[in-house]
């Protein structure tokens, strides 16, 4: 078989399913606003991985090789990015008496898996460790670009809606702040744990 779908299947939905920037982001918005008005953020954080997914597949860590520099830089600008996320949240209040402003729209939520080193690690991973050597290009592509797809549509909402159910119960109270405190240092820790620790 070209791809091996059912093993990356189940490596993709471990690896979409478990805490990383991107569901981390997506609980905290999820807390701020509610799973409804989170909903276009929601979307575009699905579909930004496909922004990764592609360039990839058809040959964008070849120029790995050429120039390692400019990967090293965006590894790096990407966990600055990351971490300015990370404190944005840990600032958010979620009691009903502060006024939410307006939600994360569609194309905040679109550049979240560009700028997140475990997108990047996942996906390579995925690329190198489950598609067969001499697989056409698109057929690999297509494949690793719908599974990721299928696990995100599933998965990615119930971080959102978690986030929604948990500040239902601390809102207002005196654990507020520590819980967007943890969910900032998770996101932090995630990735750092990327970066350093080797992890997808």
């Amino acid at each position: 078989m070209p791809v091996a779908t059912a093993s990356f299947a189940v490596f993709a939905a471990s690896q979409v399913g478990t805490p990383g920037p991107a569901n981390m982001a997506l609980m905290a918005t999820g807390a701020r606003y509610g799973l409804r008005a989170a909903l276009p953020f929601v979307g575009g954080v699905i579909l930004g991985k496909q922004l990764v997914i592609w360039p990839v597949g058809f040959g964008l860590m070849e120029l790995s090789s050429q120039a390692p520099w400019a990967f090293e830089i965006l590894k790096y600008v990407s966990a600055a990015y990351i971490v300015w996320l990370a404190w944005k949240v840990a600032n958010l209040r979620l009691s009903a008496d502060q006024d939410a402003g307006q939600a994360p729209g569609f194309w905040a939520g679109l550049i979240v898996h560009p700028l997140n080193p475990k997108a990047w690690a996942m996906i390579v991973g995925g690329f190198t460790a489950f598609v067969a050597p001499g697989t056409p290009t698109f057929e690999a592509t297509v494949t690793i670009a719908a599974v990721l797809l299928g696990c995100q549509i599933l998965l990615h909402p119930l971080w959102t809606m978690a986030g929604e159910a948990i500040a239902k119960t601390v809102a207002g109270t005196a654990l507020e702040p520590y819980l967007m405190w943890s969910l900032a240092g998770l996101t932090v820790a995630s990735v750092l744990f990327v970066l350093f620790g080797g992890g997808a």
